[in-house]
C-alpha cells in the first residue's frame, strides 16, 4: 500500500485566492510540458483545484501560460 503524505493547501494556508494574473504563481501548479498537475501531486484543496483549472485556462486563453511546451 502507498503511504500518503499529507500536504496542506497553498491558497488556503497563504489565505490567497487564485488569480489568472499570477502566472509565476499558476506555472509552479503545471509539469514542464505543461499540463495541469492532480491534487495528488499538489496538496490543492479539491476548492481550489477546480478555481485553479479554470484560472490556469484562462491565462492560458490570454497567453500568459503555454497551451503546450514542445522537447527541443
Amino acid at each position: 500500500s502507498r503511504k500518503r503524505t499529507i500536504i496542506e493547501c497553498y491558497f488556503c494556508k497563504e489565505g490567497k485566492a487564485v488569480s489568472f494574473l499570477e502566472d509565476d504563481i499558476l506555472s509552479r501548479f503545471t509539469s514542464e510540458r505543461g499540463k495541469i498537475l492532480p491534487r495528488s501531486r499538489t496538496g490543492i484543496c479539491s476548492k481550489h483545484q477546480k478555481k485553479l483549472t479554470v484560472e490556469i485556462k484562462k491565462a492560458r486563453y490570454i497567453g500568459l501560460l503555454p497551451f503546450v511546451v514542445r522537447p527541443e
